[in-house]
Formats: C-alpha cells, sequence, structure tokens
C-alpha cells in the first residue's frame, strides 16, 4: 500500500511539473522588451455600494474590455504553446500552418492593449448605468515577462429616476404614444440605465407600427434626462418627440392595394418585364378577391395568396400582420426569397400598396442520397435513397414526395445470434398547405397548417430467419401554434404487417409466443396525435421540450364489433385481427446552461400501452424498449427487462427481444467543450421496461408495487465529435445496477474489477451513434 501510494505522488508530482513547465515555456519565445498580455482585473472602490451590484458592475466591465488575454485550461495555454513551438509556414496550407494558424493561438502581448482606451470604456459604461461621476484609472502589474492591467474605478453615487414624463402636444402620433405610456418601462426609484431607455423606445417604435405608423422610428423618440430638479442623486426623465421628426413618420398608413409577383426575378426587373408600382389599367385583369396576383403563366392558383396575405385593402398597417404574412408565403415551401415593398399611392389619404415580390424554388428536384446509419438497436450500415419532389403539385403549393430506397444493417457488439437486415421499400406523401376537412379551420399562425397523406410498402429480410411485407397509410394534419407548439393529428393511421417467409430456424430460437409475435399477421389502425413544446431555440439558461403522444388503436372497431378476446370473441378484418389497444408517452427534457461550453441535459421518458377488447398483448411494432445508443447506454438495446426477468435463463441461441407494455426512464448528462469540434460528457442512466400482464415464460416481467427495486442504473462517458453536418457520438458505459440480480446484490459496485479482461468484455459497453442521445 505504502509503495502504491509513492508511486501516486510521484505521479502527481510529475504532472505539476508538466504543468508549470508548459506554464512557462509560452514565455520564451517572446522578444526582447515583449511581455505577455495575462488579462485585465477591475477594482471597484465604493463602500455603499452593495456586493452583488458591484460583482454585477465588475463583471459587465471586464466583459467590455479589450482584447482577450490567449485561452487557457486550468491555467495552462495550450493553444499559444501549439502556436510557439510551430514553424512558420511558407505557404497558406499544410501540417505547421494548420498547427499554428488552426489549432494554436497568436499571443496576446500587453502592446496590443490600448489601456487609456479601455479606461474610457469603463467610464462611459458606468455613466450610462447612472454613477454619472465615475473617474477610473490604471496600473500595470509585471513579472517572468507577463503583465496584468489593473483598472481601478471610484463610480460614486448611482443615480436614480425621480419621475417620468411623456410631453404631450396635439399630433396623432403623439396621441397614440400617450397611450403607450401606461406600459412604459421607465420606472419611478429604478437606477438609471442607458440601455432601458433604448428598449424603451424600441418599445415606442414597435406599438406604433402596430398603429399604422409604418415610417417611424425610435430615433424620432429622445428621453431627456435632468439630474437638476432633484436632489439625492435623481433624475428626472422626459419623452417626447423630435422636433425635427420628418412628416411621413408622423403619418398613419392604411393599405390600398396588394399586388403579388409570384415569379419574380430581379434579372426581369433589369429587363424591365416587371416594373414597380404598376398601371392600375394594367391590374384589373390579374384580380382576385382583393388582391392582384400578377402570374400570366397561371403557375400558382390566387387562392393560395389570399389565405396566406393577412393585409386586405382598407387595412391599417401592423407589423404583426406584415410579419405573418411574410412568415406564412415562406412556409408554404414554394418560394426561395421573399421581398416585400410598401409604396405610396396617395399621399394625401396616407394610402401605400403592398407589394409581394417572390422568387420561387426549384419546382422539382431529383435527388439521390448514400447515407451511413445507426440505430438504437445498435445496428450500423448504409442506406440508397432516390427522393423525387414536386413543389407545387396542383398549382396550390402542394409538395409531393416519393422516395424508393435500400439499405443494409449489421449489428455491432450485440446478441451473438444477431441476423442482419436488408429494407427496401417506396414512400410517398402529398403536403397540402391547408386543413382538408368538413369544417372550417382558421389560424392566425405565422406557420401554415398542412394536410398530409402517406402511403409506404418496405420488404424487410432478417437473414436465415424471415422476411416481412409491411404498408403504411396515414392521414392527418399538422399545424403550429406558434414557434414553440405544435400539434400532428392523424385521423387515421394504418399499418398492416404480412410476413412473406419464416424460416425453420426462426421457430427453432423463437421458443416462446412472444418472440414469435414478430412474425404475426398485425393490422393496426386508428387516431393518433402528438402535442410539441419546445423553447430551445431560445437563448436563456434553462430550456425544455415536451412530446407528448396518445394512440387509439382499433376502438371504434372493437366498440361496434363487441370484440373481446378474453371471451373468444376475437373479430378480423381481411382475415386479420385488428390491434385494440391506447397508448400514451411523454418526453421530457429539460436543458440547463452552466456557461458557454458547459451544460447539463436531463429527459424524463414515462409511457404506458394498454391492451383490451381484441387484443391479449401490445403488437410488437408498438412495444416499448430499454437500452441502447440513445437509452440506457450500459445495456445493450432491447437486452433489458421487463422487469426483473433474467435474461441469463434463455437458453443459448434463443429469439427474444426483451420488450414491454410499460416504460420509465431518466437520463442526464453533463457536456462541455474542450476544443473547438471535441466535446465530453459524464452521464448517468435509469429506468426499465414492464409487462402490464403476467408472462409465465418471463418470470418477474409484470409491473408491481416494487418497480423501484427492479429499476436499472447505469454511468459512464462519452466523446462527440461536432464537425457541424453530423455529430460523432462514442460513450463508454457500465451498469451500475442490474435488475435481474439477486434483491440485496442488485448494487454492482462490490463486482467492479477493471484489471479483469472477462469483467471489461461483460460489463463495458461502447456505444456507436450519430447525434446526441436527446
Amino acid at each position: 500500500m505504502k509503495n502504491r501510494l509513492n508511486i501516486y505522488w510521484k505521479y502527481a508530482f510529475a504532472s505539476v511539473f508538466a504543468a508549470v513547465s508548459l506554464s512557462c515555456s509560452n514565455t520564451k519565445y517572446l522578444k526582447q522588451g515583449q511581455m505577455l498580455y495575462t488579462g485585465a482585473e477591475v477594482k471597484i472602490q465604493n463602500d455603499s455600494l452593495p456586493k452583488k451590484e458591484k460583482n454585477e458592475l465588475k463583471a459587465a466591465l471586464e466583459e467590455n474590455l479589450v482584447p482577450k488575454p490567449n485561452s487557457s485550461i486550468l491555467g495552462l495555454r495550450p493553444k499559444l504553446y501549439f502556436y510557439n513551438i510551430a514553424k512558420e509556414p511558407k505557404k497558406d496550407k499544410g501540417f505547421n500552418y494548420w498547427l499554428k494558424y488552426k489549432v494554436g493561438e497568436k499571443p496576446v502581448l500587453l502592446g496590443d492593449v490600448d489601456r487609456e482606451f479601455n479606461r474610457k470604456i469603463i467610464e462611459n459604461y458606468s455613466e450610462n448605468k447612472g454613477y454619472f461621476n465615475a473617474k477610473a484609472t490604471y496600473d500595470t502589474v509585471s513579472k517572468n515577462k507577463k503583465a496584468q492591467v489593473i483598472y481601478t474605478l471610484r463610480p460614486g453615487a448611482r443615480y436614480s429616476v425621480s419621475n417620468v414624463k411623456f410631453q404631450q402636444d396635439s399630433s396623432l402620433v403623439n396621441k397614440e404614444i400617450q397611450s403607450l405610456a401606461n406600459k412604459t418601462l421607465l420606472k419611478s426609484g429604478k437606477p438609471f440605465d442607458l440601455d432601458v431607455i433604448k428598449n424603451e423606445r424600441e418599445r415606442i417604435d414597435n406599438g406604433l407600427k402596430e398603429r399604422g405608423f409604418y415610417y417611424f422610428s425610435p430615433d424620432n423618440i429622445i428621453v431627456q434626462a435632468d439630474s437638476t430638479v432633484s436632489k439625492n442623486h435623481k433624475v428626472e426623465l422626459n419623452v417626447k418627440l423630435k422636433e425635427d421628426t420628418p412628416d411621413l413618420a408622423t403619418d398613419q398608413f392604411s393599405i390600398d392595394k396588394v399586388i403579388v409577383f409570384p415569379n419574380y426575378n430581379i434579372q426581369d426587373v433589369k429587363r424591365a418585364k416587371y416594373s414597380v408600382p404598376m398601371n392600375p389599367d394594367s391590374l384589373s385583369k390579374y384580380a382576385y378577391e382583393d388582391i392582384y396576383v400578377i402570374d400570366p403563366k397561371h403557375k400558382f392558383k390566387p387562392k393560395i395568396f389570399d389565405r396566406a396575405l393577412y393585409f386586405k385593402k382598407g387595412d391599417l398597417y401592423n407589423r404583426t400582420n406584415h410579419n405573418l404574412t411574410l412568415n406564412r408565403l415562406i412556409s408554404l415551401g414554394v418560394f426561395k426569397f421573399v421581398k416585400n415593398e410598401f409604396i405610396v399611392s396617395d399621399s394625401l389619404k396616407h394610402q401605400f400598396d403592398a407589394y409581394y415580390l417572390l422568387t420561387p424554388r426549384q419546382i422539382q428536384s431529383l435527388r439521390l442520397e448514400t447515407l451511413g446509419r445507426t440505430n438504437s438497436a445498435n445496428y450500423a450500415g448504409s442506406e440508397l435513397n432516390l427522393n423525387w419532389t414536386h413543389r407545387n403539385f396542383f398549382r396550390g403549393a402542394e409538395q409531393f414526395k416519393a422516395a424508393v430506397y435500400g439499405a443494409f444493417d449489421f449489428q455491432m457488439g450485440g446478441q451473438e445470434n444477431a441476423q442482419n437486415l436488408f429494407r427496401a421499400g417506396t414512400n410517398v406523401q402529398l403536403s397540402i398547405p391547408r386543413i382538408v376537412a368538413p369544417f372550417r379551420f382558421n389560424s392566425s399562425s405565422a406557420f401554415v397548417p398542412r394536410t398530409n397523406i402517406t402511403l409506404g410498402y418496405e420488404f424487410q429480410n432478417r437473414t436465415q430467419f424471415y422476411t416481412l411485407n409491411n404498408f403504411t397509410a396515414s392521414f392527418g394534419y399538422v399545424w403550429k401554434e406558434n414557434a414553440r407548439k405544435e400539434h400532428d393529428l392523424k385521423v387515421i393511421d394504418i399499418t398492416l404487417v404480412s410476413p412473406a417467409k419464416v424460416t425453420e430456424k426462426f421457430y427453432e430460437q423463437a421458443t416462446t409466443p412472444a418472440a414469435r409475435r414478430v412474425v404475426e399477421k398485425q393490422l393496426i389502425f386508428g387516431p393518433t396525435y402528438s402535442y410539441t413544446y419546445t423553447n430551445t431555440m431560445l437563448s436563456k439558461p434553462t430550456t425544455i421540450y415536451y412530446k407528448g403522444t396518445l394512440d387509439l388503436a382499433g376502438n371504434i372497431t372493437g366498440l361496434v364489433t363487441g370484440a373481446n378476446v378474453e371471451k373468444g370473441k376475437e373479430k378480423k378484418i381481411f382475415g386479420i385481427p385488428f390491434s385494440q389497444y391506447a397508448k400514451i408517452e411523454n418526453d421530457f427534457r429539460l436543458y440547463h446552461k452552466f456557461t458557454e461550453k458547459t451544460s447539463l441535459a436531463t429527459r424524463f421518458i414515462g409511457g404506458i400501452a394498454y391492451p383490451y377488447g381484441n387484443s391479449e398483448f401490445i403488437p410488437f411494432s408498438k412495444q416499448f424498449f430499454s437500452g441502447g445508443s440513445n437509452s440506457i447506454r450500459a445495456f445493450r438495446a432491447r437486452t433489458l427487462g421487463p422487469g426483473s426477468f433474467d435474461p441469463r435463463t434463455i437458453p443459448p441461441g434463443t429469439l427474444l427481444d426483451q420488450a414491454g407494455d410499460i416504460k420509465l426512464e431518466l437520463n442526464a448528462e453533463y457536456r462541455a467543450n474542450l476544443y473547438k469540434f471535441l466535446n465530453v460528457a459524464v452521464f448517468a442512466d435509469a429506468g426499465n421496461v414492464w409487462l402490464i400482464n403476467e408472462d409465465k415464460d418471463r418470470p418477474g416481467a409484470k409491473f408491481s408495487k416494487d418497480f423501484l427495486d427492479e429499476i436499472a442504473v447505469g454511468a459512464g462517458v462519452g466523446l462527440r465529435l461536432d464537425f457541424s453536418i453530423l455529430i460523432l457520438r462514442l460513450d463508454l458505459a457500465m451498469p451500475l445496477r442490474v435488475p435481474y440480480y439477486e434483491k440485496g446484490d442488485r448494487w454492482a459496485f462490490n463486482r467492479i474489477n477493471f484489471g479483469d479482461s472477462q469483467w471489461r468484455k461483460d460489463n463495458l459497453v461502447l456505444n456507436i451513434a450519430i447525434g446526441y442521445p436527446f
């Protein structure tokens, strides 16, 4: 034990020595008189400021100082080191160029720092935050060819707002400004803050844009600050319209004509094919409802623009409808560029014409794709896709997509008896940019609602075992309330699975009814609905993602036919028993960003599928699975559960996918960026699947009150190579809690033995995948 400790101390000493050597070695490359700039610190001398306020001011000031010192990790500067050791390249390419200028980082020297400029930044920023008498000085501290600049700020007392006035006059625009005053961001008693004043000007401008003042600008508003009318470091704010505000900015405009060019091209404008504005006499033949669609070749049905455009003749201009119209035109998916112009048509009546200049995308495209792929069952392989897309199928911006594909997959590190998969198929989809239904559907969203119709067929061959024919069809709607909320309702979703060939070898190895259900004929139909909420696109420290799915199969049919498999009343359609069940699944994720380079991602999955009526079991394709690269990574895909069922009791060579009717899973992952594209992660996963009913072939599989004692736990570390176009993920995990071990012996800590090669083979699981797990 003593010898082992001595070795550890030697390694520790060697690591510290190496780190110090690496840190010091950067300065030896400096020329005579040069000093490495190590950063700046701002010290605030004001005992009356609260500690929190002082820390916030200090952090903001240091963030604004330039330049930033060389990046460091634990006090070391490896990028600078690589820059220094690399030879100056003769060309802008090659290994030396890559090492010096891509991996490396040029030294930031004290001579690069304009200390007087930074001093003025500190004073100006402080004054903008209400410290009107701020004074700053600086000093330089140097040692061993390294230099740090210390800035000392004496901010004085911070001024606060005593009163806010909105100056009145008789103009229409001032009347509208007065109506916005009750929601002002400028509050009495709050500290003076120039950023808040800027936001207030933007708020007033946005409000006026909603009331028809298209040509108004935030610069037309001035907020005067007067510190002479009050004592005790108070300031009075006076919000008023600038005297030199243009007359056009004070006029309230309404829409005269709405004119659409759906085949607009900048080259056509240069050739004078289209003229803006157009002669009113030439517009009449293009009239449709209250708009004019200039489409001589009739490439588009005019009604698609009537649905997309929110402005009508006589409407008062407002920014909301302006943006909604542009977003809806873009979301049609048929236009590459969408440009909008407003041109005054009657200055006395304050009216302008709205022009929409739309450049179509390529209407048809044919694309051949070759893909490398992985899935949650640890299968990897390749796929070849041929896709044809028509973006204006019936001249109403309908998107028609047809694809044929073939794929070959093989399992990496899975079950010894796993077989390769060959898949080939075709699918078509027609997406109509409106709700096709016997009822009226109104949406004020920026996203166009869609009706989707799909048909598909897939031939699946699991070599040496079976071949299956899979037919799918669906009809439904997708609509978004806004960028965060999306609904997906399939009124009817049909799946038909029909085995074409099943080998004797499969029946020899699939010895249980559960294992043989994969080759049973399956007819599944019914509605499905999913709701998605996410704000992960926002630049907030904490964001969430939620998706809830409801799947109801055969419910009305089962009710009408009186199906009851338990009483021997199994009903069939076309000779196939139809499935009847209710399934719900919830996927909740929370992301918290600590810094720009570190974050925590968590996920909870909870789902249940309940068979009844015409079904005793959930169809194999609709069951839950656990384990694999996107689930509990310490267990191979579909080898965990259900419950405490022990897969070691299965005779060697037996086929069994360990599926369940109930799923609970919790994942947590700490993510950090090491260098550009290189990211690391530390993760922990927990969960399992269970059955609703007893299964005599799988004891312990049924969900019970002891379910918490049957939770599997795994943990590990991972590398993520983020190449922008794809993320290659490698996760090494090991089980910490195994639910099928004897009670009291399920935690695996006492069995961990990294020195045992057999233990490593059985317990260390390497997952290779593309993309993040969640």
